[in-house]
C-alpha cells in the first residue's frame, strides 16, 4: 500500500483486474429508467471517495457535489416539473452556459439526431408527437425515477481547465458506480433551471451548476435501457505519428 493507504501506483494489474476495469468502462451508458431500490449512503460515499482521485490541475479539486434523496429530491422534482410543464414559466429559464455548440455541423449534428431518433424509436415516439417528446424529456427532471440525484457545482472563479478536470471527476463517478452494480445518467438538462435549483439547494452566489446525474439500479425491463450508442472506431479520431 502507498503512504496514503491507497493501492501502490506501480502495482501490475491481474488479468481479472484489467477485465473488471474494462467491463466497468464498456458497460457504462446512460440509463433512462431506474428501479426504486434505495442505494445505501455508505455506497454513495464510497463512490464519491474513489471518484475524487480524479486528476486536477495543481490539485485544485474543483468539484462540489450535492446528493439528493428522499424528501429533498422529491421537493426539487416537484418544482422542476411545475416549471417545465408551464409554458410561461419555462420561457423564463435559460441555460447559464453553452453546453452545446451555437451552430451545429457534421458529424456532430448527425450523431445527435441519430441518438435522439434511436431513443424515440425504442419508445414508439413518432416524428411530430410533441406531447410524448415533451413527456420523455421531462423525465430528466425526475432523475428518471432514480432514488439518488446528484448535482455538481463549481466555483465561478474557476476557468476552462477546471471544467476539464470536472469532466474527469464525473467520469470517475460513473465508472465507480458500475463497480458497485449501479448505473447513472449524466444530465445537462438541469442547466436550464439553474436558478430554481440554486434556490432549492441554497447555493452560494459563487457556486455555478455544472450538470446533474441520476444514480441507482437500472430497470432491466425498460426498453429505453437497451439503447447503446454507437462509437466511432479509433481510426476515425486517432492519428499515430511515429
Amino acid at each position: 500500500m502507498s503512504q496514503a493507504g491507497l493501492p501502490h501506483p506501480f502495482h501490475t494489474p491481474t488479468p481479472e483486474q484489467t477485465a473488471a476495469v474494462e467491463t466497468a468502462l464498456q458497460t457504462r451508458h446512460s440509463m433512462r429508467a431506474f428501479l426504486p431500490t434505495p442505494v445505501p449512503r455508505e455506497t454513495i460515499e464510497r463512490i464519491l471517495q474513489v471518484a475524487a482521485r480524479a486528476p486536477s490541475g495543481t490539485n485544485t479539486q474543483p468539484w462540489q457535489v450535492h446528493v439528493l434523496t428522499g424528501e429533498a429530491k422529491d421537493r426539487l422534482v416537484q418544482r422542476l416539473h411545475a416549471a417545465y410543464d408551464d409554458p410561461e414559466e419555462l420561457a423564463t429559464h435559460t441555460e447559464e452556459y453553452a453546453y452545446y455548440p451555437r451552430e451545429w455541423v457534421s458529424p456532430y449534428i448527425d450523431r445527435r439526431r441519430k441518438v435522439g431518433w434511436d431513443l424515440y424509436g425504442l419508445l414508439g415516439i413518432t416524428k411530430g408527437d410533441k406531447l410524448r417528446m415533451h413527456e420523455q424529456h421531462g423525465r430528466n427532471y425526475s432523475f428518471f425515477d432514480a432514488p439518488v440525484g446528484l448535482m455538481f457545482t463549481i466555483d465561478r472563479v474557476m476557468q476552462q481547465g477546471s471544467w476539464l478536470d470536472y469532466g474527469m471527476f464525473i467520469q470517475n463517478v460513473m465508472v465507480a458506480a458500475r463497480a458497485h452494480g449501479l448505473h447513472t445518467c449524466p444530465q445537462a438538462a438541469f442547466t436550464q433551471f439553474h436558478r430554481l435549483i440554486g434556490e432549492e439547494l441554497q447555493l452560494a452566489p459563487q457556486q455555478m451548476l455544472v450538470c446533474g446525474m441520476a444514480l441507482g439500479y437500472a430497470d432491466p425491463e425498460a426498453v429505453e435501457n437497451t439503447l447503446v450508442t454507437e462509437r466511432e472506431p479509433i481510426g476515425g479520431f486517432v492519428r499515430f505519428l511515429e
